[in-house]
């Protein structure tokens, strides 16, 4: 199929962006690797598109002693290459390597797939545990949101009319912290069934433990400590944080969470 008409313009800078999303149907795109094919296929059928793609404050990259900010339209192949600066050392490359196809991640970015907000997505829930922060634009100016916040529901943001997702602010891990992240696609390139990340930064005194692609937003889990420590099991973390769940449909995302815990305990952060 081919999408329904629409109408194409590419923005000067960020205040004629706003200008133009606050007007009407309009949407940004950016790498346009999630709303073109809901464009094609006419789930998605926007009367303009704005191109933010090239603005300078969504291809910047800030680095200071307590994270790295990236901006939205860094690509995931960027990342992926270490073309940009990793503050995990390491751990956002692995993350970006196994977005999708090569294809994908040379044209899709960081703020997309966020603003995107499909459950299953990979920056999703790798930024809500790693704690990281959304920096927002819009006709007020700028405004921040932790991602548990940014994302409020499946293919939602907190975005308000005239808003653009600038960049991510991405915490520094302190030395010895330790991550996992781990999640289950049918086939290579495939949106994940199920997924879990683990945070142990002791230096920091963070732990985080979250899970993914449950349709919903990322599920922060409740007392971190007893899941990484082993004094709770993941089983009875995932009856507590989701009671109306049969069992059986968590089985994948219980072995998400096991194979995330196993991953943090046996990994040490490359990073100093």
């Amino acid at each position: 199929m081919k999408p329904a008409p629409f109408d194409y313009a590419v923005a000067g800078d960020l205040a004629e962006a706003a200008r133009q999303l606050a007007e009407g149907s309009a949407k940004p795109v950016a790498g346009n690797q999630s709303l073109g094919p809901m464009m094609n296929l006419r789930l998605a059928r926007p009367a303009q598109l704005i191109d933010i793609t090239a603005l300078a404050p969504l291809r910047a990259v800030e680095e200071t002693a307590a994270f790295v900010r990236l901006g939205a339209a860094i690509t995931h192949a960027e990342i992926e290459d270490g073309e940009v600066p990793d503050p995990t050392g390491g751990w956002l490359r692995s993350a970006a390597a196994n977005i999708a196809y090569r294809a994908v991640r040379n044209r899709g970015t960081l703020g997309g797939s966020l603003c995107h907000a499909d459950p299953a997505a990979d920056w999703a829930i790798v930024m809500t545990g790693l704690g990281a922060t959304a920096v927002i634009a819009g006709p007020e100016g700028e405004r921040r949101l932790p991602l548990e916040d940014f994302i409020t529901g499946p293919f939602k943001t907190a975005l308000h009319d005239g808003e653009i997702l600038i960049a991510v602010e991405v915490p520094r891990p302190g030395t010895g912290a330790r991550w996992g992240y781990w999640k289950f696609a049918p086939q290579v390139g495939e949106f994940a069934k199920a997924s879990a990340t683990v945070l142990n930064d002791a230096t920091r005194g963070i732990q985080r433990c979250a899970i993914g692609a449950l349709g919903r937003r990322p599920l922060i889990l409740d007392a971190p400590g007893s899941l990484i420590d082993g004094s709770r099991t993941p089983a009875e973390a995932l009856r507590s944080a989701l009671p109306d769940r049969p069992a059986e449909t968590l089985a994948l995302h219980l072995a998400a969470l096991t194979r995330a815990l196993e991953t943090a305990r046996a990994e040490e952060s490359p990073s100093a």
